[in-house]
């Protein structure tokens, strides 16, 4: 089989559209729909199905993609492997961080460290709150993430590496006194919150607690940016709660004297180290997960 006609598979995926593949790809469009139909030939399948909006997976598509990605992948190493063959790692590596955690703390330290460590490891990042990445790591697209959650999810496991507690982070203007008391979930009735939107994990286990308690989340914005919900916090827009590294991370850039209490009932989540139950993490990859180990194991101290 031509390599080419996966790649050029992932793009239109990714792109969502045989046009814009073609475009990011520099081919004429016929001929992309050309390898697509030797692609479905090959496998007797229907891969994609087209529409006005673009294209979306069948089954079989979506089977196709997973093993695209990690096909394209392991020659990728191969090629770094042969290109430095008895000298240093090399070679590209994925890792998904998921924001509103501590994993998100360190990516500056992770890229130091493996730079440091192994230069010729090509460090790929990703920090977003709307992608799935267990699903990510199922399709190829990452080796590993520092994400929420014990599992199980088939296709991943999941390395328990590190409980979070949550602490209530208000302006002083809202009243909450200071205090190494943790403040009642009751005595946060009403209050406008500042949250990431509902389907991120540190959202869902606030909404989880306070329903519990019989307690109203008024939450009056979504914010998906740490920065912006730093900003917010500090301009008394609104209370949030969020994980230590997180509330850490608000009081260090505020201008005013925050107030940061631990919550009761006690609220906490547990992050996990999730990597492919399927395939193997290539030698780069394990060292670069070694790596990432150590840094959050500091954060224990």
């Amino acid at each position: 089989m031509d390599i080419r006609r996966l790649k050029s598979f992932i793009v239109i995926v990714d792109s969502g559209s045989i046009t814009r593949a073609a475009d990011i790809l520099h081919l004429a469009q016929p001929a992309l729909s050309q390898q697509l139909a030797a692609l479905e030939d090959h496998f007797g399948q229907k891969l994609l199905i087209r529409s006005q909006q673009g294209v979306t997976m069948t089954d079989a598509g979506q089977a196709v993609y997973r093993h695209a990605q990690i096909i394209l992948r392991q020659m990728e190493q191969a090629q770094s492997d042969v290109a430095t063959a008895g000298r240093s790692l090399a070679g590209r590596v994925s890792v998904g961080l998921v924001p509103f955690s501590s994993a998100a703390t360190l990516s500056v330290e992770l890229l130091a460290e493996t730079r440091k460590r192994h230069p010729g490891i090509l460090l790929h990042l990703t920090e977003s709150v709307g992608q799935t990445y267990s699903q990510m790591i199922m399709n190829g697209r990452l080796e590993m993430a520092l994400i929420h959650g014990v599992g199980p999810i088939k296709g991943v496991r999941f390395e328990p590496l590190l409980k979070e507690e949550f602490f209530v982070v208000a302006h002083p203007d809202f009243e909450i006194e200071a205090s190494d008391a943790p403040v009642p979930v009751t005595a946060l009735d009403g209050l406008p919150f500042l949250m990431p939107p509902a389907y991120n994990f540190v959202r869902r286990a606030v909404d989880t607690a306070f329903s519990r308690s019989k307690v109203e989340l008024k939450v009056v914005a979504e914010v998906e940016i740490v920065r912006t919900l730093s900003r917010s916090v500090d301009r008394g827009l609104g209370v949030t709660i969020m994980p230590k590294a997180i509330a850490d991370r608000l009081i260090a850039e505020s201008s005013e004297k925050l107030i940061c209490r631990l919550v009761s009932p006690r609220i906490e989540e547990t992050l996990s180290l999730c990597v492919s139950d399927q395939t193997p993490l290539s030698e780069p990859a394990v060292a670069v997960k070694d790596i990432l180990v150590e840094l959050t194991a500091r954060l224990k101290t």
